[in-house]
Formats: structure tokens, C-alpha cells, sequence
């Protein structure tokens, strides 16, 4: 029993009727009472276009009485609506469809069965529930909205009367070189056909139809130039004419009607594909909402406001066109209250009526992306524009959705990263913190205990070494701040016009005392060389760079320190001639934790962030950093900086 439950689908058919609310609300304590699923199908047939402002109403008032009651709004276009019902139930599972009781006792020309009948036919399985209403005995019809444009009717009328002269015309120069009755006859069914292509109503076929008989009476026929006929077989003659050209007519008229459906379906379909397309390629939450609005100015083409959820407030809202203006604090009123509701409100719906958009929420289940304006005060949503538009905004909604979990995952990601190479670097240093501390402090109790019994070599060697490890220490610590200035994007530019002939000299004396039998050759520029930068991290550059040499090249070495102007730029250069860095190598030297295999002093402590540094401070100046081999042997490591002009005084 509880299978069978859970299996149910019931199916409640929509329409213009006064009576369908009721078979609605009927419908509804049906799946209620199932605890199945509703779904509310409107068959639009190329007839409702024509329909009355009232008619269109009442099937909008139905909708929304639908949509209250938990049923889910679906539309289907074109004329046979028992096979577009019975289809729409086998593709869907329905188990039961509820229809009025007027679909039961309506009866159409020739006999045609109902439509209840005509579904028992196309699908004998189903349930289907007639719901008795005493509304339906008062015989509603949908009607036709009889006002019309003068300039169309004007059109249509001088379309028709064009093509019937036309006919006449040819139909008299048919008589002329002697074609038959039959030949005439099919020039004017031509003519009506040409009428019901060229006209948009049914009523000018069917006068193009008449008139064409009575014409070809008048003129064709004996005796000509009177409405008499000698011919027994005439009668029979006109009334098949008139027949031929009417049905004609007509089934143009049906063809060209679903062709329009077809051609507004399919544009439809192919905005819906070029939605998914193109919100599938934006890479960004402000591309998918310019994609989305493009999409739904296609659809509707009336004027839409968007707001983002910022927090749960609205953001500033993105207007399209951008010319719009939007100061309403009513409207505003209206899109906060979605934004907290999380349902439709504003033109349209039965909250807040007096607003001039109706607003729509941007929603994947109860989470809320935004909010969506579009202008329909005056001119309502139908039912098909509103099916798509909800469909453009859920689709908009998912890839906000995935751009929101896209964007966490990277963050997600690039966190994980950081505590990884936190850890890594915790424990790379815990080693290297102890083995220099255990030193000075070795050292220093050595001298606190015994150091007036050491001779002074001894005592000097370890000043010396206590001096180096805490040099190491200082060095260490000011390259680990500089790391986390520069992950937590905190790496700020104090820069102005420096002569960098003084930041080359300030590094090189801050050197002075690693340099340990090795020669630093200070090549001073020839020119005055003005440079725009932060001159303390500059300086920390070439220390890194002058002190990465010194490290990885062998007693007895020569570096050379240089600097040359190149266009808008000066380039640095350190080059040394000590072992050179393997050419797999190159690429990997600038990198966080990478040290070089070929180390020429291998007592040497290591962490590798000396280069990744250069190379964050000579970017974060505008300038690049590279190396190359120094022929026959060694490395140049050499960077660029933004050249400032001299000043000249007049």
C-alpha cells in the first residue's frame, strides 16, 4: 500500500475556464490525500494567441493558484491536446488526470468525441477523475479578443482584395485563351490559399472563399454577367469550390499558426542552450549574471535589475540596460522582502501587487544567490516566458552555486598548501634553529667557565663562531618575516628615487665580513643611474644574491657585482666563478625550499628562501629576475629595476 502511494502522480489540466480553480483545488487535496506528486500542464494551442485580455487572465489567476497549492507548472504548445496530454503522462509516469466536467459534455462539430474520450483512446491505462461542477452547465468558451489594430485590418483587407484581382485577372486571361472551368476554378483556390498565407485571420479565407465563387459565377459561367446558372451541375460546382477553397484556407492557416508556435519554441529552446553555453564558459559571478540578464533581455526584452545577496542584503544593483534608473525605495521595499522570503512578490503576484517589477528570487533550494527584477506592470509574463525565465534563473543559480564551491575549493586548496609548507618549513628550521643555539651555547659556557685559561686565538675563534651562528640566527629570522609578508600579500612598497650607486655600496658593506678568502669586485656603473624603488628590500636582494655566492662557491672565488642601464631599466648582475647551477636546475632556483645540489660548502645550512625572496621583491617592483651560466665556468644572476630620469636644472 505504501508503494502504491509513493508511486502516484496526479495530473490537473489548466485553462481559461471560471471553473478550473475548483478542479485545481481538487486536484490538490487528491495529492494531498496520496501524498504524491501534482502537476499543473497547460495545453497552449495556436487558437489561445487570439484569445480575450480576460481569458489570459484567468489562466494566469489559475497559475498562481497552481503554484500555491504545490504544483509544479508545466506548458505544452500545439493543436491535438488529448495526444499532447496523453504523451505528457506516459513520458512523466502520470498514474491519474483530473479534468472538469465540461471536457465531459462538450461536443464539437461532426460529432468529434471529447476529450475525455479522445484520452481513454490515446491511453487506456490512465485514471481519469471528471470533478462535477455546476459552472460548467453556464457553457464557457474561450473568446477571441475582437480588437483589432485599423491598420491591420486595413492591411489584411487590402492583402485580400489584391490577391482576389489578382486571381480575376489571371482567371480572365485563362478564359481568353480557352483553359477549361476546372483550370479557373483551382486559380481562385490558389488565390484563397495565397489569402490565408498573407492575412492573419481565419475570416478573410473564408470571405476570399465566398467571394471567389460568386465572382467566378458572375463572370465564367452561363450566362455571364449574372449571378443565374443554365447548368444543373453548377450548384453542386460552387459548393465544392467554396469547400476546397475553405479547408484550404484553413489548413494553411493551422500551418502557418504552428509554425509560428514552432519558430517561438524553438527560439526559445535555442536561448535556453546558449544559457547553458554561456553560463558554462563565465569564469567569474559578475560574467554569469551579465550572461543571464543577456539571456533574459533575449526572452523578454524588457528592462531587469539584479542584486547580488551580500550577506544576506542586497548588493547594488546591476541594471540592464545600463541606462536605467531604479530610485523606488518601494521597489528596493519589495526586493529586501524576497531576498528574506525567499519567494516570488512585486507585479503579478498577490504580494506587494503596486510594485513595477515582478521579483524573483536567484535561488538553488533554500539558499539564496540574489534577487531579479523584470518589468511587468502593465504587460504580464505569459506562460510559456515564464516557464523559460524560471528555468534561465535556475540554471544562473547553479553556476553561482558552483562558482561560490569552485571558489572554496581553491581557497580550500591554497590553505592547505600554506599549512603544508608551514609544516614543512617548522620542520626544516627545528633542526637548524638547535644545532646554531646549541653552538652559541656551548660556546658562551665555555668562556664563562674557562675563558681566562684560553689563549686569545682560542677565545677569538669563539667570538667568531658565536658571531657567525647568531649572524645566521639574524639572517634566518629576517628571511622568514619576509617570507609571510610576502604569502600574506602584506609585501608594501615604500619606493622613491634613489641613486643606486648607494644601495650597491650599502650592500656591500653589509657583506664585508662573510666573505671568508673570498674577493667581492665592486664594478661601480659609469653613469649616474637613478632608480624608482624601496631601496631596504633592494638591498636585501643584492645581499641574498652577493651571499647565495658566497655560500656555493669555493675558497679563492671572485664575484663581481656590476650594474649597466638598459632603456627604461637598469640591470643587476652577480657573477661568480665558482661550480655553476646544472641547466634542470635553472628553473627551480627561484622557487620556495629549493636548494642546489652542487653546494661547494656543504657545512652550509640551507633553507632555500634567499632567491624566492629576490625574486617577490624585483616583481613586486616591475622588474624580472633570471640566471645563466658564467663562461667557462660559474653563474650570473642578474634583475631588472624601473630607471628613474635625472632631473636636469635649467
Amino acid at each position: 500500500m505504501n508503494e502504491n502511494t509513493q508511486a502516484e502522480h496526479i495530473l490537473v489540466c489548466l485553462s481559461s475556464a471560471p471553473s478550473n480553480a475548483k478542479i485545481i483545488r481538487t486536484a490538490a487535496r487528491m495529492a494531498a490525500a496520496f501524498h504524491s506528486k501534482l502537476t499543473a500542464l497547460f495545453v497552449e494551442t495556436p487558437a489561445f494567441a487570439a484569445a480575450s485580455a480576460e481569458d489570459h487572465q484567468r489562466l494566469l489567476d489559475n497559475r498562481k493558484l497552481a503554484q500555491r497549492l504545490g504544483a509544479s507548472i508545466e506548458t505544452v504548445y500545439g493543436d491535438d491536446v488529448a495526444f499532447l496530454i496523453a504523451e505528457y503522462a506516459r513520458l512523466l509516469s502520470i498514474t491519474r488526470i483530473v479534468l472538469g466536467q465540461s471536457a465531459v459534455k462538450r461536443r464539437h462539430l461532426l460529432g468529434k468525441m471529447t476529450l475525455t474520450e479522445q484520452l481513454i483512446s490515446h491511453a487506456p491505462g490512465l485514471d481519469i477523475h471528471i470533478i462535477p461542477d455546476k459552472a460548467a452547465d453556464s457553457g464557457y468558451r474561450p473568446t477571441s479578443e475582437h480588437r483589432r489594430d485599423l491598420r491591420e485590418l486595413i492591411r489584411n483587407i487590402g492583402k485580400s482584395l489584391g490577391i482576389l484581382a489578382g486571381a480575376t485577372g489571371l482567371s480572365l486571361l485563362f478564359y481568353e485563351i480557352g483553359f477549361t472551368h476546372a483550370n479557373i476554378i483551382m486559380v481562385y483556390i490558389l488565390g484563397v490559399l495565397l489569402t490565408s498565407i498573407a492575412t492573419s485571420g481565419r475570416v478573410y479565407s473564408l470571405i476570399s472563399s465566398f467571394a471567389s465563387v460568386i465572382i467566378f459565377n458572375y463572370l465564367f459561367t452561363a450566362p455571364r454577367f449574372s449571378l443565374a446558372a443554365y447548368d444543373t451541375g453548377y450548384p453542386v460546382t460552387f459548393l465544392v469550390m467554396f469547400l476546397t477553397a475553405y479547408i484550404t484556407g484553413t489548413l494553411a492557416i493551422r500551418y502557418k499558426e504552428q509554425a509560428g508556435h514552432s519558430a517561438k519554441s524553438a527560439h526559445r529552446m535555442k536561448i535556453l542552450l546558449e544559457t547553458d553555453r554561456l553560463l558554462a564558459k563565465a569564469g567569474s559571478k559578475q560574467a554569469i549574471l551579465d550572461a543571464a540578464a543577456a539571456q533574459i533581455g533575449k526572452l523578454l526584452d524588457r528592462p531587469l535589475v539584479i542584486f547580488e545577496n551580500d550577506g544576506g542584503r542586497l548588493s547594488a544593483p546591476y541594471l540592464y540596460p545600463s541606462t536605467l534608473e531604479m530610485t523606488s525605495k518601494r521597489e528596493l521595499e519589495v526586493a529586501h522582502w524576497v531576498l528574506a522570503n525567499n519567494r516570488a512578490a512585486g507585479a503579478t503576484t498577490d504580494r506587494m501587487q503596486d510594485a513595477e517589477y515582478l521579483y524573483l528570487a536567484l535561488r538553488v533550494s533554500q539558499r539564496v544567490y540574489g534577487v531579479v527584477g523584470i518589468l511587468a506592470k502593465h504587460k504580464p509574463l505569459d506562460a510559456s516566458e515564464q516557464s523559460i525565465l524560471l528555468s534561465i534563473l535556475g540554471e544562473c543559480a547553479l553556476a553561482l552555486e558552483n562558482e561560490k564551491n569552485t571558489r572554496e575549493k581553491e581557497a580550500a586548496a591554497i590553505l592547505a598548501e600554506n599549512e603544508r609548507l608551514r609544516a614543512n618549513l617548522l620542520r626544516t628550521i627545528s633542526h637548524d634553529l638547535r644545532t646554531p643555539l646549541t653552538t652559541i651555547s656551548g660556546n658562551a659556557d665555555n668562556l664563562l667557565s674557562c675563558g681566562n685559561e684560553l689563549d686569545s686565538e682560542t677565545r677569538h675563534r669563539l667570538y667568531q663562531d658565536i658571531y657567525d651562528d647568531a649572524q645566521w640566527l639574524t639572517d634566518l629570522v629576517e628571511n622568514l618575516l619576509s617570507a609571510t609578508r610576502i604569502e600574506e600579500s602584506h609585501l608594501g612598497l615604500n619606493t622613491s628615487a634613489e641613486l643606486l650607486y648607494d644601495i650597491l655600496d650599502s650592500a656591500m658593506q653589509h657583506c664585508k665580513r662573510k666573505v671568508a678568502g673570498r674577493c667581492i669586485e665592486f664594478l661601480p656603473p659609469e653613469d649616474l643611474l637613478l632608480v624608482r624603488v624601496d631601496p631596504g628590500l633592494v638591498t636585501q636582494v643584492i645581499v641574498n644574491l652577493l651571499d647565495n655566492a658566497l655560500k656555493y662557491t669555493p675558497h679563492g672565488s671572485c664575484i663581481k657585482l656590476s650594474a649597466t642601464a638598459e632603456d627604461a631599466f637598469v640591470r643587476v648582475s652577480v657573477a661568480d666563478d665558482g661550480p655553476g647551477i646544472p641547466d634542470e636546475e635553472k628553473p627551480l632556483v627561484f622557487e620556495k625550499f629549493f636548494c642546489c645540489s652542487g653546494s661547494g660548502t656543504e657545512h652550509r645550512r640551507q633553507l632555500g628562501l634567499g632567491l624566492y625572496l629576490c625574486r617577490a621583491i624585483v616583481e613586486a617592483h616591475g622588474g624580472t629576475i633570471g640566471v645563466k651560466d658564467n663562461l667557462p665556468h660559474g653563474a650570473i644572476f642578474h634583475f631588472t629595476l624601473p630607471r628613474e630620469e635625472i632631473p636636469h636644472n635649467e
